[in-house]
């Protein structure tokens, strides 16, 4: 006898959504115990975190800037999983779309900006895109593994940049490593006067929008999950399965460069090295945790993106350190993972021959 694992064929959503509950029950007990041992007040802990991260407009605005591009890189690889095509470049390619907007606006900063953004977002995609699609087209034409070409392409891609900010783009009134600033009309627009939420946002839920109707409304859509059902029975119902994952590959790069423009022009209003702090790693996990649902993706980036505002506050108000700040979430991640795969699997006792 021994622990028999199956894949659920249809996950109940009473069941995925139980699964979510007892993950922020068992993470917060776990939380708790930790900042307890650290000689925090819990109250006092849980309260700055909350505030931190939804408590008042302005916690909240943070909160969705911060989720921004964490929702970009979290649909970016959901697309490609779908496929079962494992991207693990998006943060490679946020740094390319960055670069690419960023050289554009080089040459046509001077446009004005109702004109000069899109063309900007178009950059970004393209950048991303391309850099994306490079993987995708190894993948292809020479079965290299999708997993060590990206991996490898997010260290070309940080040294390039690093490269370009010590060289052409290098501001030569600084000493850090950085461009020289973005003019204010270039800036992306706050779509709240007296924020800093801006037009990224807007641009994150579109992108959002137009990959759950690609996905489960267009032709396209049906390819990418037969090819992750089953790629060998997607090739023999006639799907060209080499050109559909240079194409997931485009899009899956294009979407995780978007994110790369929302932070040079909507946040940082320069490029430097640190544009990206995990977005396109932390998009992996938050991909997975929903389920690959685009609509989903949503909540769960904003929930991430709350615990990293409210995680600041949380060290302010108990002085607990910030090693302490990361083993939270670190808990947190690793509860949700396995809400996961309880979700998705289901495990039983039973023969070793089954």
């Amino acid at each position: 006898m021994g622990i028999v694992v199956e894949k659920r064929l249809t996950p109940s959503t009473s069941w995925q959504v139980a699964s979510i509950i007892l993950a922020l029950l068992a993470s917060g007990l776990v939380s708790a115990l930790l900042l307890k041992s650290a000689g925090a007040d819990l109250g006092t802990a849980f309260g700055a975190l909350w505030d931190g991260a939804f408590g008042g407009w302005r916690a909240s605005w943070k909160t969705l800037v911060k989720a921004t591009p964490l929702i970009l890189t979290g649909v970016a690889v959901a697309v490609a999983f779908r496929a079962r095509i494992w991207n693990i470049g998006a943060e490679g390619q946020l740094f390319m779309g960055a670069i690419m907007s960023y050289w554009v606006y080089t040459l046509v900063g001077t446009l004005p900006p109702i004109i000069l953004i899109p063309i900007l977002f178009i950059a970004g995609f393209v950048g991303g895109g391309l850099y994306g699609g490079l993987a995708g087209w190894l993948k292809a034409r020479f079965q290299v593994s999708e997993i060590l070409t990206t991996v490898m392409l997010n260290y070309v891609a940080t040294y390039f940049l690093s490269f370009l900010l010590i060289g052409p783009w290098r501001n030569p009134d600084s000493f850090f490593q950085q461009s020289p600033p973005i003019d204010r009309a270039a800036r992306l627009p706050n779509l709240i006067g007296g924020t800093k939420l801006h037009l990224g946002f807007l641009v994150a839920i579109l992108a959002v929008a137009v990959i759950y109707v690609l996905i489960s409304r267009t032709s396209l859509g049906y390819e990418i999950r037969a090819m992750g059902m089953n790629a060998k029975a997607a090739r023999f119902k006639g799907i060209n399965v080499e050109r559909t994952a240079v194409i997931v590959m485009l899009i899956s790069g294009g979407v995780a460069g978007l994110a790369g423009v929302t932070e040079v022009f909507g946040v940082q209003g320069k490029l430097k090295p640190d544009i990206s702090v995990g977005f396109g790693f932390t998009g992996i996990i938050i991909a997975v945790l929903a389920l690959l649902n685009p609509i989903a993706i949503i909540f769960v980036a904003i929930l991430f993106g709350g615990f990293v505002n409210g995680g600041i506050k949380l060290q302010v108000a108990t002085g607990v350190p910030s090693t302490l700040t990361d083993a939270i979430q670190a808990i947190i991640l690793l509860f949700f993972l396995t809400a996961a795969v309880l979700a998705r699997y289901k495990f039983r006792l039973g023969t070793k021959d089954e």
